[in-house]
C-alpha cells in the first residue's frame, strides 16, 4: 500500500546550506532503495530554516527499512547538529476516505 512519509525539520540560522549537502545524500541513496518511489523537499515560504521533505515509498515496510538503515542512521547522525529541534516524522498509507471511515468497503 502506497506510504507519504512527511520528515519536518528546523535548522539553525545560517546552517542550510550544509544541511542539504547531507540531505541530498540521504535522497541520492534513498533512490537505490527497494520501494522508493519520489522525494520532494520544500522550505516554508516565510522561513527558510523549516523545511518538509515529503517521500513516497511502496509499502511501510520498505519505508521502516530505509528509515532504520544503519548508512541512512549515519547521515542522520550528522544532520543532527544543524537542527534546532528533533526531525519529527508522520507516515500515511493511501485508502479510499470512504473505506477509512466506514471499515467496510462497501
Amino acid at each position: 500500500m502506497l506510504v507519504k512519509v512527511l520528515i519536518k525539520r528546523r535548522f539553525k540560522e545560517g546552517k542550510i546550506n550544509e544541511a542539504f549537502s547531507i540531505i541530498r545524500k540521504i535522497r541520492s541513496m534513498a533512490m537505490n532503495q527497494k520501494g522508493y518511489i519520489s522525494g520532494e523537499t520544500f522550505i516554508a515560504h516565510d522561513d527558510p530554516c523549516k523545511t518538509m521533505v515529503i517521500g513516497t515509498w511502496q509499502s511501510m515496510d520498505d519505508w521502516v527499512s530505509w528509515k532504520s538503515d544503519g548508512r541512512r542512521k549515519k547521515l542522520e547522525t550528522q544532520l543532527e547538529e544543524f537542527l534546532e529541534r528533533p526531525t519529527e516524522y508522520e507516515a500515511y498509507v493511501y485508502s479510499k476516505f470512504y473505506l477509512a471511515v466506514s471499515g467496510d468497503g462497501s
